[in-house]
C-alpha cells in the first residue's frame, strides 16, 4: 500500500492536461481560458452617454451662456449629427454622443425654454457624463489572459466585445459503472439481500458543479466477462471511467482482474487510508479510471481526495477541497497505520467530528461540511489540537 501523499502526487503525474478546444463563449462558462483572449474592437466603440440629459459642446456652453435645441439622439440612432458650439442636443443613456459635443449635462439639472437650453447645475464640467470612446478596453488590449476562469461576468464581458467562441480546457466524458447484483433502482421494491443504487446519483451530483455534464452510467452484474465488456467499452468512449464496488478481495470483486484484460496500466492498487482503502487508479493512454470501493461514504471521500485532483489537472477544474487547521471540539483517538479522514462540522471556529463514521454510513455525510484528517502515525488527538481540516464545496 502506499501513503495518501505518494497517491496524489502519482494522479497528478499520470494525469495529462487535455487539449484545448474552441467553443461557442455560452457554452464555456465555468470553464478555464487555453489561451490569451484580445479585445477585437474599441468598447464603448464612439463616445457614449452616460446619462439621459443633454449634449453640448462645454467650451461653447461658456461661451454663449444659452444653446439652441437642434434634435434627439436616441440609444441605437445610426444617425451622425453635427453639433455646433451654440447648440445642444436632447440625449438618452448609451447614445453616441454627437460630433462636436462632449459634455452631458443630467435632465434633473436641465431643461428646454422657448428652444432654449436652460442649465442649473453649477457642477458642470468638461467631459461630465460621457463615455470616451475604448474606455472599457481599446482594441488589441488583452481582455482575460490565458488561465482566467468564465464567470457569468467574463462571459458577459466577452460576450460585449463581440466574441461568440472562446479557446478553453474541455471537461471531460465520464462514465460511471456500477457494480453488483444486490443493487436496486430507487422507486423499486426491494426484495431481500438488494440495497437502493446510490452512488451513481453521488457522483453526477458532485460531477455537476464542476461543469461535468457528458456522463453515462453503466451498470455491470458480479461476472468478470460482462465487467470487462462494459469496462472496455466505456475506456473507448469517455475520458474518464469511475468504477463502484468490486475493487476489494472478495470472491466478486472483479474489477481488478477486468482491468487487467482491458490493458489498463495499474498506477496503484490500495491507499493507507479509511474510509476507502482499496481504491484503484490506472491510465490507458490519455483515459483515466479509478476503481472506488463500493461503500457510499467511500465513493464520496475518494472523489473528493483524489478524483479531483485528476480533474484539476486535467481541466482546471475549481479545486474539490479547500485545506484549513482548527481546533478540535472533542478528543479523538485510533490506531497507526492508516490515515482517516472524518466526516466533520466546521462551524468557523472549531471542527467536530460527526458520528456514524462507518464507511456504508451516508447519513453524517450529508450533515458534514468538511474532511478532518488524522494522519497513519498520530493515535491520539486532544481536544483543542490543531488538525488538518479539508472544507467541502458547497
Amino acid at each position: 500500500m502506499i501513503t495518501v501523499t505518494q497517491a496524489k502526487e502519482l494522479i497528478a503525474l499520470h494525469t495529462q492536461t487535455a487539449e484545448p478546444v474552441r467553443m461557442p463563449l455560452p457554452e464555456a462558462a465555468g470553464l478555464v481560458l487555453a489561451e490569451d483572449v484580445l479585445s477585437p474592437l474599441d468598447i464603448p466603440a464612439y463616445p457614449q452617454a452616460s446619462m439621459d440629459g443633454y449634449a453640448l459642446n462645454f467650451d461653447g456652453y461658456k461661451a454663449h451662456g444659452q444653446l439652441e435645441m437642434a434634435g434627439v439622439v436616441a440609444a441605437g440612432s445610426d444617425a451622425e449629427p453635427v453639433l455646433q458650439p451654440s447648440q445642444a442636443m436632447r440625449i438618452f443613456t448609451g447614445a453616441a454622443v454627437p460630433e462636436g459635443a462632449d459634455t452631458i449635462v443630467i435632465q434633473e439639472k436641465s431643461g428646454v425654454h422657448e428652444g432654449k437650453l436652460v442649465i442649473q447645475d453649477d457642477q458642470l464640467q468638461k467631459g461630465l457624463n460621457v463615455r470616451p470612446r475604448g474606455s472599457e478596453i481599446s482594441a488589441g488590449e488583452l481582455a482575460l489572459p490565458k488561465g482566467s476562469r468564465l464567470s457569468p461576468a467574463a462571459i458577459g464581458f466577452l460576450t460585449g466585445i463581440g466574441l461568440t467562441h472562446v479557446t478553453v480546457y474541455p471537461p471531460p466524458s465520464v462514465c460511471i459503472i456500477v457494480t453488483g447484483n444486490e443493487l436496486q433502482d430507487p422507486g423499486q421494491p426491494l426484495k431481500h439481500g438488494q440495497v437502493y443504487e446510490s452512488n451513481s446519483h453521488t457522483l453526477r451530483a458532485v460531477l455537476a458543479p464542476l461543469h461535468i455534464t457528458r456522463i453515462t452510467v453503466d451498470r455491470s452484474a458480479d461476472s468478470l466477462e460482462t465487467l470487462t465488456a462494459v469496462l472496455e467499452k466505456a475506456v473507448s468512449e469517455h475520458d474518464m471511467v469511475l468504477l463502484n464496488g468490486g475493487i476489494s478481495v472478495g470472491d466478486y470483486d472483479y474489477v481488478l482482474k477486468a482491468t487487467e484484460l482491458c490493458g489498463i496500466d495499474k498506477i496503484f492498487h490500495k491507499i493507507k487510508q479509511k474510509p476507502g482503502k482499496p481504491i484503484y487508479f490506472g491510465t490507458k493512454d490519455r483515459k483515466l479510471v479509478f476503481g472506488l470501493p463500493g461503500n457510499p461514504a467511500s465513493v464520496l471521500t475518494c472523489f473528493y481526495e483524489y478524483v479531483t485532483v485528476a480533474l484539476e489537472k486535467l481541466f482546471h477544474a475549481r479545486p474539490g477541497i479547500q485545506r484549513i487547521t482548527a481546533p478540535l471540539a472533542q478528543p479523538f483517538k485510533k490506531p497507526a497505520g492508516l490515515t482517516h479522514f472524518l466526516k466533520g462540522y466546521y462551524d468557523g471556529s472549531s471542527v467536530l467530528p460527526l458520528d456514524a463514521q462507518e464507511s456504508y454510513r451516508l447519513s453524517s455525510f450529508a450533515r458534514a461540511n468538511c474532511l478532518i484528517v488524522i494522519e497513519e502515525d498520530i493515535t491520539y488527538c486532544e481536544k483543542g489540537e490543531m488538525v488538518e481540516v479539508h472544507l467541502l464545496p458547497v
